[in-house]
């Protein structure tokens, strides 16, 4: 267990230091490239759960140390085993004497002793410990205090829900291709393996336990993709019609640039500014059957699109803050900083501005982002509606079941992520 518990504790290490968790988990597996697939889960279990629970676990470990520890190696080896104590089924005396051992593995022998002393007192005064670090909104949510109060502030009625559905664990969404099979049948034949699932939205299926895509049926032949049941209106909001042109700006990694081909017979150029993303669109359409045209481009640059002609409708599925996926992506929320709010809406008006020139009269635009944060969304849109008088923002016709949304909104549950949705028609 030491072995897992220190590669954990390093990953958090570097994701804390100001790198991606996807980043940090892919170099674990190169430089372990013998760990067993159950060895990858426990690791990767650990640091998510760590992450998404570092303020609570903070808050814990300030009651039982005198000062914070200058060993960042050593912290975040206490967080691991602190998290492993109140969220994981582990034998507590393995998890202390695991994380004792890993302070040698780590390099801090040291560090024992302390490691050994802070654990059993935590899980001799475990309930008051707990108690005391859920009395704060920091411990008790587990997200910055920034964060939590501008959330707060922009969604006074749902800030709480809010913030502790980003800490849920994500269900497993995915999203049939209605071109290959219809919803029903593919339930039928996830129902077949005894595999249990529920529909949600218009093509989504969430699958009871989550489980690798090699083990659905049919993934590999394309006939579902995973896709959360937030990010699947998106398509359905373009009200498409054969024959159109249209543009997916922001394309990558193209789940809803496969959504539209699924949808309707199309012209679809699918753009994004960064080459090997976009190859991650090739090979979701080529597994799909479906094909579009691909381009390399900055959304937000007019030269970009010089050639690109115009365009019935488009989907500006804009950079943002992703504060709205936090449970898929925890590191999001200690990585964050509030500048970087006002550095991204200055880039989303570019992009709208620019891709507004290239909509058609009486053609329709879907602005979205997958963020919480009334700047990025409604206060963006209000903003765009006062410099463009030929914009006019549509009702959205979003599906009853599974899905709710405030102002285009959509609240983060237990079934769907946080994105928020404008619909712009150029009259």
């Amino acid at each position: 267990m030491e072995q897992i518990q220190c590669l954990a504790a390093a990953a958090v290490t570097r994701v804390i230091s100001g790198s991606s968790l996807d980043a940090q988990l892919a170099a674990v597996w190169r430089g372990e490239p013998a760990l067993t697939a159950q060895q990858r889960g426990a690791v990767q279990d650990l640091v998510y759960g760590v992450l998404r629970h570092l303020g609570r676990l903070d808050a814990i470990a300030a009651q039982l140390l005198q000062k914070p520890l200058a060993d960042a190696p050593v912290r975040d080896l206490l967080r691991v085993a602190l998290y492993q104590l109140g969220h994981t089924r582990a034998s507590a005396h393995a998890i202390v004497d695991h994380a004792v051992t890993a302070c040698v593995r780590l390099g801090h022998p040291q560090a024992r002793g302390l490691v050994n002393a802070v654990l059993r007192n935590y899980l001799r005064r475990r309930d008051d410990l707990d108690a005391a670090a859920a009395s704060t909104d920091e411990g008790r949510y587990s997200y910055p205090s920034w964060w939590i109060v501008k959330l707060a502030a922009d969604h006074p009625e749902h800030w709480r829900g809010m913030l502790e559905a980003g800490n849920l664990r994500p269900p497993l969404t995915l999203r049939v291709n209605r071109r290959r099979i219809s919803r029903d049948a593919y339930l039928e034949r996830l129902a077949q393996q005894d595999i249990a699932a529920q529909p949600v939205g218009d093509d989504g299926v969430i699958v009871t336990k989550p489980r690798p895509v090699t083990q659905l049926p049919g993934f590999a032949d394309g006939l579902v993709s995973v896709q959360d049941a937030g990010a699947q209106l998106a398509a359905g909001l373009l009200d498409l019609g054969a024959g159109m042109r249209v543009l997916d700006a922001c394309a990558a990694p193209g789940g809803k640039a496969a959504h539209l081909l699924e949808l309707a017979d199309i012209d679809l150029l699918a753009a994004d500014i960064d080459g090997e993303r976009l190859q991650r669109i090739a090979e979701n359409l080529q597994r799909l059957s479906l094909t579009a045209q691909l381009l390399q481009a900055d959304a937000g640059e007019p030269g970009a699109w010089r050639d690109s002609g115009s365009f019935d409708r488009i989907l500006a599925d804009v950079p943002c803050t992703a504060s709205g996926v936090v449970r898929r992506h925890p590191d999001i929320k200690w990585l964050r900083r509030p500048g970087d709010i006002a550095m991204l809406t200055k880039r989303q008006a570019r992009i709208l501005d620019t891709l507004w020139q290239l909509l058609r009269g009486g053609g329709k635009l879907l602005y979205a982002t997958c963020s919480l944060f009334h700047e990025e969304n409604g206060l963006q849109v209000e903003r765009f509606l006062a410099r463009h008088a030929d914009a006019r923002l549509m009702p959205l016709m979003l599906p009853a079941d599974g899905i709710k949304q405030t102002k285009g909104q959509l609240l983060p549950d237990a079934a769907h992520d946080g994105f928020f949705y404008a619909l712009l028609e150029k009259v």
